[in-house]
């Protein structure tokens, strides 16, 4: 796969992301947090388990396991702390906070992997950020527990988002990697969200259509688009072509809720997916040095 073909997977796992916060709110008037987040990642899991035959299996390298516990465990983490955020915060605060994760995330690459962040993707990341910012409007409400929440699982994401990185290019076996992710976090939140949540049938029913786009798109089909996609590009790119999110968030909530973007938002929606052009047009020194993975 080439780094365009890598860059356009994960644009449109971030039209998934961003068409879904909506429903990502709206499914709390339905389920608790662990409930929500279990449901959907056993939506997204059961998905992908049937496509890891595809892959073969078996041809696992040294520390294999581990890396695939650690990734999993952060996805877990970063996906209960996003939801659980969304309990007291507005969609346009927690969307520009969790796409602080861009700025993370090269920060992170630094300390973790020793990937130093170039000219061109710090920029990149600086413009991201003033962009989100233009496009939320600014963060409006007072500071709530529901915004720190959102920034801790921004920190969270870049965690992941560089160790998921370095599995990828790895060990391969995106597929399997998603799936692993997916029904990890279900099998740590469904338990809880029985003994301490509301799940039940009634509440699934309920919450079915919000389940639906959580589970197949924001979930399945957008976290394993950036699992695959991740294999050809470093951590630090990934996270400015996904911040798009905070876009397509926009353009859903003036499809679906009837909101209006304002000057001030559409010209940081341009900033954005200016951010977006200038790292494409690049080329990471640190993917440069490494060796072209096979498809």
């Amino acid at each position: 796969m080439s780094k365009v073909q890598a860059n356009c997977l994960l644009l449109l796992a971030a039209a998934f992301w961003g068409f879904g916060n909506v429903a990502q709110k709206t499914v709390l008037d339905h389920l608790d947090p662990l409930s929500a987040v279990g449901m959907r990642c056993l939506i997204a899991g059961l998905m992908a388990v049937p496509l890891t035959m595809l892959e073969g299996g078996g041809k696992f390298g040294p520390g294999y396991w581990m890396s695939l516990i650690k990734v999993s465990i952060l996805f877990s983490i970063s996906i209960i702390i996003q939801q659980v955020s969304y309990l007291d915060t507005s969609v346009t605060n927690a969307s520009f906070l969790v796409s602080t994760a861009t700025v993370m995330t090269p920060l992170a690459a630094w300390f973790l992997v020793g990937e130093r962040p170039t000219a061109i993707g710090g920029l990149a990341a600086a413009m991201t950020l003033a962009g989100v910012l233009l496009l939320s409007g600014g963060l409006t409400a007072s500071f709530s527990q529901g915004d720190l929440a959102a920034i801790l699982s921004a920190a969270c994401y870049a965690l992941w988002m560089v160790e998921l990185g370095r599995h990828m290019q790895t060990h391969g076996a995106p597929v399997a990697t998603a799936a692993a992710q997916f029904l990890g976090a279900a099998v740590i939140t469904l338990p809880l969200g029985v003994l301490q949540g509301n799940l039940s049938l009634a509440a699934i029913s309920d919450a079915g259509p919000e389940l639906a786009v959580l589970g197949i798109f924001s979930t399945g089909a957008a976290f394993g688009i950036q699992t695959i996609a991740q294999r050809f590009t470093s951590a630090s790119h990934a996270a400015v072509i996904v911040s798009a999110e905070s876009v397509f968030g926009a353009v859903g909530a003036a499809i679906f809720l009837g909101e209006r973007l304002s000057s001030t938002g559409a010209v940081g929606a341009a900033v954005v997916f200016g951010s977006i052009t200038l790292l494409s047009l690049t080329t990471d020194k640190s993917e440069i040095s490494k060796p072209a993975a096979a498809d």
